[in-house]
C-alpha cells in the first residue's frame, strides 16, 4: 500500500506496480491467509464450518468498508495519502491477527507424530523440506485430492473475474454511473459477509461438500439468469440492466462468499487435521495459478469479444459460468464418489 502511494509522485513505469502491488501483496497475503485459516481448523472439527466462516467475514466486511473509504479519500486527500491511510489501518489490522493466531499443534506433538508414522522428515519447524507444498498428496486418497484441487481451481478461475470487471462493466453501459460502479463491489461484498458465514453454519449439520456444491450451483445460475442478460439487454433497456446488475451483485456475493470460506474445509475433511496444513498449501499451490491466469484471460476475452462496447462482456460471463460448471462437477464427483448418489447422505 506504501509502495502505491509512491507510484503517483515520482514518474513510475508500469512494471513498478507490478512489482510493489501484485507481487508484495500476493507474497504478503498469502503468507497471511493460509497459516491463518490452517490454524482454525487445528481449533475446531465439529464446528469447523462455522468457524471458519465467522473468520472470513472480515474479509467481506473490508470489501464493504474499504471501496467506499478509498472513494473518499481519493477526491479529499489524493492517490498518495489514500493509499497511505488504507496501509496504516493494514498493519493495524494484520499486527492485532498476528499476535492473535495460534497452533493447537506443537513443533514436539508434531515431531512425536512424525516418530510414530516412522516419517524420515522429523517435525515442519524443523525441517525446511517438511514445510514445502508435496504433490504425492494429489495421488492419494483415489485422487480425490487433486479432483478437488482442480474444481477449487476451476472456481478461484472464475471468482476474481466479476469482482474486477463488475464496476467496469456497469460503466461501460452508460446508464450506471462510476461512483455507484464502484458501489456494487461493496454491494457485492455484503451479500459475501453473509455468505461466509451462514454456508458454514449450514455445512456443519448438511455436510461440507453438500452445501459447497449447492452454492457454486447458486453462483454458476446468478451469472447466467443474471449477469448475461443484463449484457446481452441494449441501452433501451437501462433500469432493467441496473436492476440485473443489482440482483446479480447481491445474489453472486452471497453464493460466492462460501468459495472463500467452505473450500478450505472441504480440503481438511479429505485428511487428518495434524496434516491439514500441507494439504492446504499444496491444493492451493495449484489453485494459485487459476487465480494469476483468470482476471488476464477475461481481459482478454473483453478485447476480443465483437459487438458495442456495453455488450462485449458476454464472452467473459460465459467464461465465468462455465468455470462454476466446471467446479460443480469435481466437488460432485468426490461427494459421490465417497458417499454415493443418496441425497441424505451427509458429506
Amino acid at each position: 500500500m506504501f509502495v502505491l502511494g509512491v507510484c503517483e509522485e515520482f514518474q513510475t513505469e508500469y512494471y513498478q506496480f507490478i512489482l510493489g502491488f501484485s507481487i508484495l501483496s500476493g507474497l504478503g497475503s498469502s503468507l497471511l491467509f493460509t497459516p491463518s485459516v490452517a490454524s482454525i481448523s487445528h481449533w475446531f472439527f465439529r464446528r469447523r464450518g462455522l468457524a471458519t466462516g465467522v473468520a472470513a467475514t472480515g474479509g467481506s466486511f473490508g470489501g464493504v468498508i474499504f471501496p467506499l473509504m478509498l472513494q473518499k479519500l481519493f477526491q479529499e486527500v489524493g492517490w498518495a495519502w489514500g493509499t497511505r491511510v488504507l496501509g496504516f489501518i493494514v498493519i493495524l489490522l494484520c499486527s492485532l491477527g498476528i499476535l492473535l493466531t495460534r497452533s493447537r499443534l506443537s513443533a514436539v506433538d508434531r515431531a512425536r507424530d512424525a516418530v510414530k508414522a516412522g516419517s524420515t522428515v522429523a517435525v515442519a519447524g524443523t525441517d525446511f523440506r517438511a514445510m514445502l507444498p508435496d504433490p504425492g498428496i494429489f495421488f492419494k486418497q483415489r485422487g480425490h485430492v487433486f479432483i478437488v484441487a482442480w474444481g477449487t481451481f476451476f472456481l478461484e478461475w472464475g471468482l476474481f473475474v466479476p469482482i474486477t470487471y463488475l464496476p467496469q462493466y456497469a460503466t461501460s453501459t452508460g446508464t450506471i454511473s462510476p461512483a455507484f460502479a464502484t458501489q456494487l463491489i461493496s454491494i457485492l461484498n455484503a451479500g459475501s459477509m453473509f455468505g461466509r458465514a451462514v454456508p458454514g453454519l449450514v455445512a456443519d449439520h448438511l455436510g461440507r461438500f453438500n452445501t459447497t456444491i449447492i452454492a457454486n450451483i447458486l453462483c454458476m445460475v446468478s451469472v447466467f439468469a443474471f449477469w448475461l442478460p443484463a449484457c446481452l439487454l441494449d441501452s433501451s433497456y437501462a433500469n432493467a440492466r441496473l436492476g440485473l446488475a443489482i440482483v446479480f451483485a447481491v445474489i453472486f456475493g452471497f453464493a460466492s462468499g462460501s468459495n472463500i470460506s467452505l473450500t478450505p474445509i472441504c480440503v481438511g475433511q479429505l485428511c487428518d487435521t495434524k496434516e491439514y496444513g500441507k494439504y492446504y498449501a499444496t491444493v492451493y499451490t495449484l489453485v494459485s495459478f487459476g487465480t494469476l491466469t483468470g482476471i488476464p484471460i477475461a481481459g482478454s476475452l473483453i478485447s476480443v469479444t465483437d459487438g458495442p462496447v456495453d455488450q462485449s462482456y458476454w464472452g467473459v460471463i460465459l467464461f465465468t459460468g462455465l468455470c462454476y460448471v466446471a467446479s460443480v462437477f469435481c466437488y460432485a464427483w468426490v461427494r459421490i464418489a465417497r458417499v454415493g448418489w443418496g441425497r441424505n447422505a451427509i458429506f
